[in-house]
């Protein structure tokens, strides 16, 4: 019997992770176990809250309990589970590590590494979902539903909202600037080109596609997409070039009357200086979908602005979010057991 541990949560179920594994590996003897962890109705971890887990990002759960739950498996599928070098050190006989997500920030990697345990994960899962998500908070701050529901929700008509000075505009007549273009960027850049507007795309390491450079996208650097753009929208990964390359600097370059979108991740934007700039009036408003801390605090001075949009960092919360994960995950496992290369190798 081959042991296979599945540690999900409340959004990535580890029912949907046994149906896909069974699926996909019919002809193998599986002993199966799992465990639901309670997020996302509890937050997360980073690796500076508890002492051996130093280094490892958005985590849950606690490191005796998962050894314990883990045991004698040979492969471990989760989604938020951390494993540190210490853990992989007391569980000998691991040899893989799936992780239900696009960077496996829950594990060490070199330590998995110097152990020979094979890890895998599932970018693009989500790519989809944020890419709709996007064009959602886009229309919802440019087409005032925003501020339209706030002020139905209190009572008020804003009938005022039809004025020739004060009603939103059409994205056919706007530039809209995607920085970042991998699995998320190139959706979003297909789902606009039917609105008509201009697209400006800003990523130093990927071309574009034939196909988008015959739509008439076009590929430039990121202070000249700040200058151009009504719209700004993230989609860059956090990485040391990246972490806060959006601030005082960057919102000075963008058109007064510009919008940020942010559904990327906090790390990426200097919020101190976002929120100088929307104040000032500078920037006619922003859509937060991440943070700097998250959950973010109650008395953060950005949730009290009128001019901002903002979710809970849901755009990547979708059921064929799930799915997708799922069965990626299932054909590794899959790939594993028949001694074959894996399909996503971190």
């Amino acid at each position: 019997m081959r042991e296979i541990a599945i540690i999900g949560d409340n959004f990535m179920l580890p029912e949907a992770f046994e149906a896909a594994i069974r699926a996909a590996c019919p002809g193998d003897a599986l002993a199966l176990r799992s465990q639901t962890l309670p997020w996302p109705d509890e937050p997360m971890e980073h690796g500076y809250a508890t002492a051996g887990l130093e280094g490892l990002k958005e985590y849950q759960g606690d490191p005796e309990a998962l050894i314990a739950f883990v045991g004698r498996a040979e492969v471990l599928v989760t989604h938020l589970a951390p494993v540190s070098a210490g853990m992989l050190a007391r569980l000998p006989d691991l040899r893989m590590i799936a992780v239900s997500r696009g960077g496996a920030v829950n594990i060490d990697m070199p330590a998995a590494h110097r152990r020979g345990v094979r890890v895998v994960n599932t970018p693009g899962r989500n790519a989809g979902a944020v890419a709709e998500f996007t064009i959602g908070a886009i229309l919802a701050e440019t087409r005032l539903i925003r501020a339209g529901h706030e002020a139905l929700r209190g009572g008020v008509w804003r009938g005022d909202l039809y004025r020739a000075d004060r009603t939103g505009r059409e994205l056919s007549e706007m530039t809209v600037g995607i920085v970042g273009y991998g699995a998320i960027g190139t959706r979003v850049v297909n789902l606009l080109k039917p609105f008509g507007c201009r697209i400006l795309v800003a990523d130093p390491y990927v071309q574009l596609s034939a196909c988008d450079c015959e739509d008439g996208v076009v590929q430039t650097d990121l202070p000249h997409l700040l200058r151009e753009g009504d719209i700004v929208s993230l989609h860059a990964r956090v990485t040391a070039e990246t972490t806060g390359f959006i601030g005082a600097q960057e919102f000075a370059l963008m058109k007064p009357g510009s919008l940020l979108v942010n559904t990327a991740r906090g790390p990426l934007v200097d919020y101190d200086a976002l929120y100088a700039a929307l104040v000032s009036g500078h920037l006619g408003g922003a859509m937060l979908e991440t943070f700097a801390i998250e959950p973010a605090p109650a008395d953060w001075p950005l949730l009290k602005l009128p001019n901002v949009t903002l979710t809970p960092h849901i755009a990547g919360a979708s059921r064929k979010t799930i799915t997708i994960a799922a069965e990626s995950i299932a054909e590794d496992v899959r790939r594993y057991f028949a001694g074959q290369p894996p399909l996503h190798p971190c």
